[in-house]
């Protein structure tokens, strides 16, 4: 029975690279990186209920892309309303991803980063920190501070972070580190909304264009 099940994994394995490419869209680099660090042995592993830590890493992975489809799906309806909304998108250098990129139609740029974390402990501020429980997570919010400026600096206006907490709960509702605003997964769409109504003299439709054409889907560069 053991021989069957090993023999049953590899060739799901197979049949899944040799079929499946990453198509793109939210959440598709994570779920690419999921698959990639299930190998044949990995599988053979969880077949068997032996714990590994590609797996447990594999796991993390197809949890964060199954969170950022969630993101999607609830702010893609703002595009009825006349906004560009892109997910899982490459910056110019280097290998980092934007989870997503809002424009509003007036031009409000904003950078949304989904983070799926345990709904064991809330989330709070204490001193400026930002805590997860008692562990101090505020250094995680580095990354999107670093995607949040090379969008400003390529698109030439100032982009806005955002953090979708998707998992832990929030105390007060939402918070701000730093600048940047935490809130609600279930939020998502009104927070955008809200924060797109700002008018300014960006050209929507431009800053559009500079935006599908500098920051491609990272599926399609990251191979």
């Amino acid at each position: 029975m053991t021989t069957l099940i090993v023999l049953a994994v590899i060739a799901a394995w197979l049949y899944q690279h040799r079929t499946k490419t990453p198509t793109p869209g939210a959440g598709a680099s994570a779920e690419a990186r999921a698959r990639q660090l299930r190998t044949p042995t990995v599988r053979i592993a969880e077949a068997l209920n032996i714990p590994t830590q590609r797996g447990r890493e594999a796991g993390r992975y197809a949890v964060a892309a199954e969170s950022e489809q969630r993101t999607a799906d609830r702010i893609d309806p703002l595009r009825a309303e006349g906004w560009t909304i892109l997910h899982d998108r490459a910056l110019p250098t280097g290998r980092a991803n934007i989870d997503h990129l809002a424009i509003s139609p007036s031009g409000v740029v904003i950078v949304p980063d989904t983070k799926r974390w345990s709904a064991r402990y809330p989330l709070r501020t204490v001193g400026g920190r930002l805590l997860h429980g008692d562990r101090d997570v505020t250094d995680r919010l580095r990354g999107l501070r670093h995607e949040t400026s090379t969008v400003s600096r390529v698109l030439g206006v100032q982009a806005i972070p955002l953090v979708v907490m998707d998992g832990a709960r929030i105390e007060g509702g939402e918070l701000h580190v730093d600048g940047i605003r935490i809130v609600p997964a279930e939020r998502a769409q009104a927070v955008l909304r809200s924060i797109g109504a700002t008018r300014t003299s960006h050209d929507a439709a431009a800053l559009t264009e500079l935006a599908t054409t500098n920051f491609p889907p990272y599926t399609r560069t990251h191979r």
